[in-house]
């Protein structure tokens, strides 16, 4: 595999795509949006930014399979070789202007990522992993801290259950349990972008359920390039299928969100 070549391609892809996603957040006026299924969206700008996106995938990759949020419909992904893409990572920020929006693209190889990138529009920041060839941020390699960080003074990032609202009694019954535990809790609307950060060392642990593959498949890589824990809510490695995700930098703090997740909320999984 030629993983400069794949890094290049993904490179072109996400800096394209991000020129209509900032043409959008930033000018004045309303966003114009779908509903897809009940509070979650779909605008103009997410479907123009696959576009571009595949085309440059399409373009050094043509026999390969591309899996897009906006253009996936099946239930099971494909086996094999393919790529996934979330053009707009964040689309309820983008709707209101608050800028915490995030494009990504990974490579799936036998059921597994194997490089993937997360682009920040707003920052100016790429962070790019590529499977035993390390994790780096705007082209700097990212090296993993040797120490431990106290589970009291971690910063841990989760996701609201924004299409499972059923589950918020339980879900919110998680989040105590672990926010007594921690330093705080942040949710920034991003699942792409709380896995590049918890890879980068800005947050220590993160969970959220009923996440897609695009979303999840370039941090989970690049998590565990960088020694991290990453399993679904069972503490399997179904992750990528089921989206049911806990990612930790350390196995302490990986107890601790698992334990809350598995008394609090498991039990109302199904």
């Amino acid at each position: 595999m030629n993983w400069e070549k794949i890094v290049s391609v993904m490179t072109e892809a996400v800096y394209s795509a991000s020129e209509v996603i900032k043409d959008g957040l930033f000018r004045n006026g309303n966003i114009v949006f779908e509903h897809k299924l009940t509070h979650d969206y779909v605008t103009e700008t997410d479907k123009k930014s696959e576009e571009i996106i595949t085309a440059i995938l399409k373009q050094a990759y043509p026999d390969d399979v591309i899996i897009g949020e906006e253009s996936f419909d099946d239930e099971e992904l494909p086996e094999g070789s393919f790529w996934v893409v979330d053009p707009l990572d964040g689309t309820t920020n983008f709707i209101h202007g608050f800028p915490m929006v995030s494009v990504t693209v990974a490579r799936i190889e036998q059921g597994a990522p194997v490089a993937g990138c997360v682009y920040n529009p707003v920052t100016d920041e790429l962070f790019i992993g590529v499977r035993r060839g390390g994790v780096y941020l705007n082209g700097k390699q990212i090296i993993k801290s040797n120490s431990v960080p106290d589970v009291a003074h971690s910063l841990v990032a989760t996701g609201f259950p924004f299409r499972r609202k059923d589950l918020i009694r339980p879900y919110l019954k998680t989040f105590e349990e672990i926010f007594r535990q921690v330093s705080d809790i942040r949710r920034t609307g991003s699942a792409a972008l709380d896995l590049a950060y918890l890879a980068a060392g800005r947050i220590d642990g993160f969970w959220e359920v009923g996440l897609k593959p695009w979303d999840i498949a370039a941090g989970i890589l690049m998590i565990e390039e960088l020694g991290g824990v990453v399993s679904d809510f069972w503490g399997s490695k179904g992750v990528l299928k089921n989206g049911n995700i806990i990612a930790t930098s350390s196995q302490v703090l990986y107890e601790v969100i698992y334990n809350a997740v598995r008394s609090n909320l498991l039990p109302h999984m199904r």
